[in-house]
């Protein structure tokens, strides 16, 4: 079977999910949903999305990830979602592998095709090991316990080797010396690289050894036949190193030998051998100011020569898998997806945009001819799907069934033009049927970044209020403004050396769009986002405060000067967003800052904050929060979460946030405004409410 008859199943599948994922509902479907109540913050708890996913070589199974939250209303204790494994046969036939306390990470299909094999730590286990199960199912088998965590692996293909990125194992026990009181910590020296450890899994008492490469490993691909290994190096385990500096380097795995190495500019993704080992595909930008590896490359694994791939596309390559000598891409095109075939000189041999959904990863099985992805849509998150000759593609997995029990508001793209001429695009999430007079209350949700974009899929989540906010009453609205991914590198750098001038002004002048059109109320208008996000919702608390009436930053960028000082990722912010150092422009990193403006803020302001931060850190949202305080034309609030960091990963801290984020907006945007609300949460009534 050829790659186009491949992608004229494709094709088949978008025609099937523009039925299978519907955004205009039926009446009937539309008549029982208005029965139902709309989406919760403790819905938030139970929702299942997919992760990984895998076709079986014969194309008869599909092996997928699948992400549980903790439900805290089942007296669940506190944590980070857990990973389940699952294979399904047919749509809806799901058999759980890996369930219950047991969770799966690194998961890959074994060399046999029939099995699957992937990290647990299971009893016994000082860490977690590599096992394998039966895609039949049955007890798994432990394949090798490893002396340091792994951080990736893979097999060769006749599964006699093993290849894994891990640390040295820690040989020293300072424990003794740490409870007398020597805890010192020297900052950013001697940080612990990763190496590849290689250990032949047929010889029995064999030991891993490290493979003699200089630098710090993030992960590792190997060819078909085993003779070549791509390891990704950057000089060191620092942060910035490992954004701006890695490089793919081909290994001769019988002699350790560096073959050659591909001298890529800046940021770097993952890669993976042609068929015939000849060739590298991988993700990379396509210079050093390039803010995402989103253009597919593909270099000679002979002497790392290169050729970029579609580098003026305005898209971005999420993945991609070779099948004979082409490439099959997923695409992110503007607000969605598109499937794209290309040879490895870079021809476009086919490209079919898709409607209804948007996938985020893709899975072929050996002949090409069956397609499993994950993907999302306005009405549902990422379940897998599946694509079989001569049969229309099916949802294999609808992992959260309960939601046709709710009213989901409507959602759609929007575009305006700014006030400099750009095009921008964005997602309008509103209640069900028409504006009232004066329009909806409106939530402005800004992605981080910059380098990224909302798509037109499940954008609800504990920091994005999505469904619940439209189940409230308010307009939902998520600008994909200048220097957002999807778009290709010359939208992205139309941000440089001015964040956030232009791009708040799309923002800005998004909102007025849908003012003009009589959809919200500019008078009740709150903004709120994350890291580069809050950085735009403390800009609009500050220089922006006419034209919002509420403010939620979440690990903001609030003072520029100090923010480069205690950052991870100094050189990364200068080389892709700001382009000067603060010594080369002192006055334009000030005049950047948010702060800068908190004297005659009239927006009230909640500023929440991880207190284990090292990307923007909490002094950030401490600085904030005291200027606004000491200004006191508008009232301010400070929140913090013990040991979180960019971002909440624990189910309670996320509950608490949500119910914070969705009462200020409330407050301010539909109840009285005035006053500061309580602090206090009832977290039991909470978590006893529908």
């Amino acid at each position: 079977m050829t790659i186009r008859i491949r992608h004229r199943l494709a094709a088949a599948v978008l025609a099937s999910l523009a039925v299978g994922v519907p955004v205009a509902m039926a009446p009937a479907l539309a008549q029982e949903q208005a029965e139902a109540r709309a989406v919760s913050i403790n819905d938030l708890f139970q929702l299942r999305q997919a992760g990984q996913v895998m076709m079986a070589p014969d194309g008869g199974q599909v092996v997928f990830t699948v992400s549980v939250p903790r439900d805290l209303r089942a007296d669940d204790s506190d944590g980070t979602p857990s990973t389940q494994l699952y294979v399904a046969d047919a749509p809806g036939a799901l058999r759980a592998l890996v369930a219950g306390e047991d969770t799966a990470s690194g998961v890959a299909l074994h060399p046999d095709g029939e099995s699957v094999t992937y990290l647990t730590n299971r009893e016994g286990d000082e860490r977690p090991a590599l096992y394998r199960m039966a895609l039949a199912g049955g007890e798994p088998e432990r394949l090798y316990h490893p002396e340091t965590g792994m951080q990736g692996y893979l097999l060769s293909s006749d599964a006699r080797w093993l290849y894994f990125v891990g640390r040295t194992p820690d040989g020293g026990d300072d424990g003794d010396l740490r409870e007398r009181g020597f805890r010192a910590n020297v900052y950013e020296e001697n940080q612990p690289v990763s190496y590849v450890w290689r250990i032949d899994l047929t010889e029995e008492g064999a030991s891993a050894e490290p493979l003699d490469l200089t630098g710090h490993v993030s992960a590792i691909a190997l060819s078909d036949d085993g003779s070549r290994l791509a390891v990704r190096l950057a000089p060191t385990a620092s942060v910035d190193d490992s954004m701006m500096e890695q490089r793919w380097s081909f290994i001769d795995t019988n002699t350790g030998d560096v073959v050659s190495t591909v001298e890529t500019p800046g940021k770097l993704g993952n890669g993976e051998f042609s068929p015939d080992g000849s060739q590298f595909a991988f993700l990379a930008g396509i210079n050093r100011a390039d803010a995402t590896a989103g253009t597919l490359h593909v270099a000679s694994v002979s002497d790392g020569s290169y050729v970029q791939i579609a580098a003026d596309a305005e898209q971005h390559i999420g993945s991609f898998e070779w099948h004979d000598d082409q490439i099959f891409a997923l695409a992110h095109v503007r607000q969605g997806s598109a499937w794209v075939v290309y040879t490895s000189d870079g021809e476009e041999v086919s490209r079919e945009d898709h409607g209804g959904y948007v996938a985020h990863s893709l899975s072929l099985d050996a002949s090409g001819g069956h397609i499993a992805f994950v993907a999302d849509s306005p009405a549902h998150p990422r379940d897998v799907y599946v694509a079989r000759p001569g049969e229309a593609p099916a949802r294999w997995a609808d992992l959260n069934p309960w939601l046709a029990e709710r009213t989901l508001g409507d959602q759609r793209v929007v575009r305006w033009t700014a006030r400099d001429g750009v095009e921008v695009e964005g997602v309008l999430i509103t209640p069900q049927g028409e504006a009232p007079e004066n329009g909806w209350p409106m939530i402005t949700v800004v992605h981080g970044g910059p380098e990224a974009h909302d798509h037109n899929g499940w954008l609800t989540g504990y920091s994005r209020p999505g469904q619940i906010g439209a189940g409230e009453g308010f307009a939902i609205f998520h600008p994909n403004y200048r220097g957002s991914t999807g778009r290709g590198f010359g939208y992205i750098e139309l941000d440089h050396l001015n964040p956030p001038g232009e791009e708040f002004e799309d923002i800005v002048d998004g909102v007025g769009y849908l003012a003009e059109q009589g959809l919200i109320d500019p008078a009740r208008v709150g903004i709120t986002g994350g890291s580069y996000g809050g950085f735009a919702s403390a800009w609009g608390a500050t220089v922006g405060s006419e034209h919002f009436a509420a403010s939620v930053p979440f690990v903001a960028l609030t003072d520029l000067v100090s923010f480069m000082g205690n950052t991870d990722i100094p050189v990364e912010m200068v080389d892709v967003h700001f382009i000067e150092y603060p010594w080369e422009n002192w006055e334009w990193y000030f005049e950047h800052s948010p702060i800068m403006n908190a004297q005659g803020s009239t927006t009230p302001t909640l500023v929440m904050h991880g207190e284990a931060d090292t990307r923007v850190a909490p002094s950030q949202g401490y600085i904030l929060y005291r200027y606004l305080k000491l200004a006191g034309e508008a009232p301010v609030r400070l929140v913090t979460y013990p040991g979180e960091g960019h971002g909440l990963r624990n189910a309670a801290a996320q509950f608490d946030y949500a119910h914070r984020l969705m009462g200020w907006m409330r407050h301010y945007l539909q109840g009285p405004g005035g006053e500061i609300p309580s602090s206090e949460l009832d977290y039991d009534a909470l978590l006893a409410a529908d």
